[in-house]
């Protein structure tokens, strides 16, 4: 159960990646001045990118649960 955790551990950090990715995308649009409809279309993309890092990063940490749990 050791690999499980260890693993689970790796796709958290890929999920805690893509939360920081998004972050600094978001940051990088609002320096980029750009008009309101060109704004909301880059966050609308953004978000949804977030919900899957968010989700990635979730699983990770029941990986990691679950090899605790188990080992």
């Amino acid at each position: 159960m050791e690999m499980l955790i260890w693993i689970g551990a790796v796709v958290s950090l890929a999920g805690l990646g893509g939360i920081i990715w998004c972050i600094l995308a978001i940051a990088k649009a609002k320096r980029a001045g750009l008009d309101d409809a060109g704004l909301r279309a880059r966050l609308q993309r953004v978000v949804a990118i977030n919900l899957g890092a968010l989700f990635v990063s979730v699983i990770g940490l029941m990986m990691v649960v679950v090899g605790v749990l188990l080992g």
